[in-house]
């Protein structure tokens, strides 16, 4: 797929069928994930795939906790208003049903291998988007999450993870339910300024 085909079609995909996702298009990803760029290049990532159905169950129960502590206060005020509703729909639907999504992904970084004076964030989140990317080219749905974060210490526990290690976001991957098509954004004119802030310039 051109790489400005996926860019422009890459939406969030939270609703996805339990079909399996082989070990191959897995590999591809990550192998996507790992070319991105990391503060002085100390690769400070790790990414952890989850199929286990009673891990999976597990996850799900928190991330649950998470969306319901987080976000069900504002349902109704949310699935009233047209500009929110289908973003928040879709968003309760994974939360919902994150169990049944054939693989989740991990996304972690060690603490002690982030570069001097860089902020956690910018060594994993390029990796990120490089593995949404090449799933959009594979046809794969993905969305990146941070909800498990809630209970970040329990969902260590209940990997193993060490500790030292920063649990930076849960990717769900799946065959997506919906269609790819472009998601919706601002234009760059109303986002960006020339030489100063607040200086506009049309194209």
């Amino acid at each position: 797929m051109d790489l400005f085909e996926a860019i422009g079609t890459l939406r969030a995909m939270r609703r996805l069928k339990p079909d399996p996702v082989s070990d191959e298009e897995l590999w591809t990803l990550l192998d996507a994930a790992v070319k991105a760029p990391s503060g002085a290049n100390r690769q400070p990532w790790n990414f952890l795939v989850i199929r286990d159905p009673d891990t999976k169950r597990k996850l799900a129960e928190h991330y649950l906790d998470g969306w319901n502590r987080i976000y069900g206060p504002f349902r109704d005020f949310a699935l009233a208003d047209p500009a929110t509703a289908r973003t928040y729909s879709s968003a309760e639907h994974l939360a919902h049903h994150l169990a049944e999504v054939p693989v989740l992904i991990l996304a972690t970084v060690q603490r002690e291998a982030i570069a001097p004076g860089s902020p956690p964030g910018a060594s994993i989140y390029p990796a990120i988007q490089n593995l949404m990317l090449t799933a959009r080219a594979l046809g794969l749905g993905t969305t990146l999450t941070t909800l498990h974060r809630e209970h970040e210490s329990e969902v260590k526990e209940l990997l193993g993870i060490p500790e030292g290690m920063a649990t930076m976001a849960l990717i769900p991957v799946g065959w997506p339910e919906g269609k790819f098509g472009p998601p919706t954004r601002l234009p760059a004119e109303q986002v960006t300024y020339w030489e100063r802030w607040g200086d506009v310039r049309s194209r």
